[in-house]
């Protein structure tokens, strides 16, 4: 097993797992290939960030990170890492991804990013140190900021860097997506049939 920088020639077979570790997970179908594709080109992107796993030459796993802003109540806009998609072939799914987190975590420590933000299961990023962000006063834009938002957490690499000032987060605006977008970028893979699923966002 190694884990390595992706390059251009992994971003299909990239694009293909990410696609079907998502597929009618949180919606029928998927977005989550589309944005990483789009999310390549953006300036919010952290190239030196975005790692594959291989086995035996095949790539089954990724993840990238990207570059939120955090506006503050005095209006005051600061730069966040957030770590993003993570995928992981279904055949390998036992411990692949906490080594492939655990790998990039430490990179983007050194590189010396002051934290890192994730939205997820709070039960699966509390092993990594990750923690609730409205502790430090810091909410996703649009949840509400009067109570705790457990999904959304943050994991501190340097205190110092820490105000308390009350902040909302914003993802990358290339997080936004069109669904019509989605559905004609999709004709690029093979067929999967989409399905509504107890579980999903909104069901």
């Amino acid at each position: 097993m190694i884990i390595r920088l992706e390059n251009e020639k992994d971003y299909l077979e990239v694009e293909n797992l990410i696609r079907d570790s998502f597929w009618n997970i949180y919606r029928p179908g998927a977005y989550e290939h589309y944005i990483v594709h789009h999310l390549r080109n953006d300036s919010s992107f952290i190239k030196d960030l975005a790692f594959v796993m291989e086995i035996d030459n095949r790539i089954i796993g990724h993840i990238n990170y990207s570059i939120g802003e955090i506006e503050f109540d005095d209006g005051r806009c600061e730069n966040a890492l957030i770590l993003g998609q993570i995928s992981i072939d279904e055949s390998y799914q036992k411990g692949y991804g906490s080594k492939l987190i655990e790998y990039s975590l430490k990179i983007a420590e050194n590189k010396k990013y002051p934290f890192v933000f994730v939205i997820g299961d709070e039960n699966y990023y509390h092993r990594f140190g990750f923690e609730s962000a409205s502790e430090y006063n810091l909410y996703l834009n649009g949840t509400d900021t009067n109570g705790e938002c457990p999904f959304f957490m943050i994991k501190i690499f340097d205190e110092e860097k820490i105000s308390n000032e009350k902040g909302i987060f914003k993802n990358p605006k290339v997080f936004d997506v069109d669904e019509s977008d989605v559905n004609e970028f999709d004709k690029k893979f093979e067929f999967k049939e989409k399905k509504v699923i107890e579980g999903q966002l909104n069901l």
